[in-house]
């Protein structure tokens, strides 16, 4: 069924928007480790993109620091005063 519906647009589209809202609804557990989380938004990034999706670094990098635990609020307010958060890219956070 894969490799019937792999061409389709509509089915590409679904998936796409499956991945988005996986992107946008995910939150940092107090548990995870910051790896852990990053890899794990950054796996759905690659889908996205693999999928058609022209996600910028912005978008990315905004979403990881506005989904950490309060535990890391120092760090994130760290970073955003160190840097502007628009032309902070993903290899630099």
């Amino acid at each position: 069924m894969k490799k019937k519906y792999q061409g389709s647009a509509r089915a590409k589209r679904q998936q796409l928007q499956a991945l988005c809202s996986k992107f946008e609804t995910p939150r940092m557990k107090l548990s995870e480790s910051v790896t852990d989380y990053f890899s794990q938004t950054m796996a759905i990034v690659n889908k996205m993109c693999i999928h058609g999706d022209k996600t910028d670094d912005v978008v990315v990098v905004e979403k990881i620091l506005r989904s950490m635990t309060p535990n890391f609020n120092f760090v994130v307010c760290s970073i955003e005063e160190a840097h502007v958060v628009q032309e902070l890219s993903i290899d630099e956070l």
